[in-house]
């Protein structure tokens, strides 16, 4: 009985990054492991594993999340996006070109999560101070102390995303005039 009991499965059905994936996954598999062993999605990092570090962070149903904290299966039925998602084709998310344009990536170990955390943070709030860029990144811990570069990588991101905002409503206003004449 026993036995049957360690042996237990449970059918999940998980949308990743776009691509749905069908598995039996043991009741206790944590997301991250699910992500990382059986879809290959390593950008995931597992730092602490208890929750402190936020290397781990991901967006389920759009929230981020620490996938350290999530089993696979209460996962099941949702959308999940990993860093390996937000790129479209060759163009990094503005927040990922922003630690590229000002060195936000020290080791790197901290920088999936806590990529994943400032899209969240910008999507909620695209006019961040440097105080709430600040307090919003208080769930992920940066190894090297590399903060400084980080804030300046998500305030750079945060007016990328401005200016490409205000550009698709020119572009809406020139559909307006054109659909007008």
């Amino acid at each position: 009985m026993a036995a049957e009991a360690e042996r237990a499965t449970v059918s999940i059905s998980i949308t990743v990054n776009g691509v749905r994936h069908e598995a039996e996954v043991e009741p206790r598999e944590l997301l991250v492991y699910f992500l990382r062993d059986r879809l290959a999605l390593t950008g995931t990092h597992v730092g602490c594993d208890t929750s402190q570090c936020g290397a781990c962070t991901i967006h389920l149903n759009g929230r981020a999340v620490k996938s350290c904290t999530v089993l696979a299966v209460q996962a099941n039925g949702a959308k999940v996006t990993t860093i390996e998602g937000l790129a479209e084709g060759d163009a990094l998310h503005p927040v990922q070109q922003g630690f590229y344009e000002k060195h936000g990536a020290q080791c790197g170990y901290c920088t999936p999560g806590m990529i994943m955390t400032a899209v969240h943070l910008l999507e909620n709030n695209p006019h961040p101070t440097e105080q709430e860029i600040r307090h919003g990144l208080e769930g992920n811990l940066c190894r090297c102390t590399g903060y400084v570069n980080i804030v300046e990588a998500i305030k750079w991101a945060a007016e990328k995303m401005r200016r490409e905002a205000r550009g698709e409503r020119r572009e809406e206003e020139k559909r307006g005039e054109h659909v007008s004449r």
